[in-house]
């Protein structure tokens, strides 16, 4: 006998909801293992990732210390200390304090006057590509300062030449280096623009730039009159320069 419309209707809603059921649960014994295991998975690494987060930050308040307790050595006279302070800061897989523990110890070497040795420090970190850019540059314009008396003229010019232009941080620093191995060179006008330019950078500490007037006086620029067209004359002095060599 034929069920009713209504019974028919409520007979397949109760296959269909327990084969649903069926279905469900044979999704959770196939897959349910796994997707509790990834669950658990992800909060490890979450959590994984908050310790590690919470140690860098505290290794970094740490590294900060020492530097600041190695800096008080110094201050005390106590270079000995200073420097094994120094050493293991220097090795540090963060490159900010690893490049200020190196500087510093370049800076005790210089005034042990080891100009050779603290020459290496700064050369380590000028090429040291984790390290910023401004720490870089300032570490190849100190490493070319300690041993300038060394170094050939031409080396110096190929060295800084390229820090040693208008808006560069650097151009009193380093264009006062390249425009004196220019002379050395016997390039006047070459060092001559490159002072005036110097001169007309309002960038470039003051006494570097009374020197630089001085210096671009006595080779025939006149520095003052200079200020519109010091971009101008330090493309020329780079390309005649170039053409010299």
């Amino acid at each position: 006998m034929a069920l009713p419309p209504k019974t028919d209707e409520a007979f397949l809603r109760e296959v269909d909801e327990e084969l649903r059921r069926d279905q469900l649960a044979g999704f959770w014994t196939t897959w349910g293992k796994w997707i509790a295991l990834g669950v658990v998975a992800a909060l490890v690494a979450l959590a994984g990732f908050l310790y590690y987060q919470h140690r860098t930050e505290t290794q970094a308040g740490v590294e900060g210390e020492q530097l600041q307790a190695a800096y008080d050595a110094l201050a005390a006279d106590k270079v000995a200390e200073a420097n094994t302070t120094l050493s293991k800061l220097a090795a540090s897989d963060r490159a900010g304090y690893s490049a200020l523990a190196r500087f510093t110890e370049a800076d005790i070497l210089l005034q042990k006057e080891d100009m050779k040795g603290a020459a290496a420090k700064l050369a380590a970190i000028a090429a040291d590509t984790s390290v910023a850019k401004p720490f870089r540059d300032l570490a190849l314009v100190r490493q070319t300062s300690a041993e300038y008396d060394t170094l050939k003229p031409q080396v110096v010019v190929e060295r800084l030449r390229p820090l040693a232009v208008t808006g560069n941080p650097w151009l009193g620093s380093a264009g006062e280096m390249v425009a004196v191995a220019y002379v050395r060179m016997n390039q006047t006008k070459q060092a001559g623009t490159l002072f005036g330019q110097i001169a007309a950078d309002p960038g470039v500490p003051e006494t570097i730039r009374q020197r630089a007037v001085q210096m671009a006086g006595v080779l025939g620029v006149d520095a003052v009159a200079s200020t519109g067209t010091a971009g101008t004359a330090a493309a020329a002095a780079s390309n005649e320069d170039t053409n010299a060599q």
